[in-house]
């Protein structure tokens, strides 16, 4: 089954939540904040997606973090542990499943990934 983290307030998590309904996924929906995505769910991201697509750089946590600095200097294991702490600097919507793992919500993506 499908793993949809999203934060209720998200404007691209409501459509991408309307997006899915529409064509009958199967997801179980996860609050991002309350419960970040696990540290293999972000490293299957991160072979997929790379590691800047998986931060969310317009954040107010990102900012406060000072994010822009810090990451060019962490390390991979550095960078998923501090998003695996913290839900906020996840970009999001994230969905994952087997072999699947989708960062923000662009609608034809998302219409490759899962036809």
């Amino acid at each position: 089954m499908l793993r949809f983290y999203a934060y209720k307030g998200c404007d691209s998590c409501r459509k991408a939540r309307k997006w899915l309904n529409q064509r009958a996924v199967n997801f179980e929906e996860i609050a991002i904040r309350d419960t970040p995505p696990s540290l293999d769910e972000l490293k299957q991201a991160l072979q997929i997606n790379g590691l800047k697509p998986l931060f969310n750089t317009s954040g107010i946590d990102y900012r406060q973090l000072d994010m822009k600095d810090k990451l060019p200097g962490m390390s991979e294991e550095e960078a998923i542990n501090q998003l695996a702490e913290n839900g906020n600097l996840i970009k999001r919507p994230f969905l994952t499943g087997s072999g699947i793992s989708l960062v923000g919500f662009k609608e034809k993506i998302w219409d490759q990934a899962l036809s």
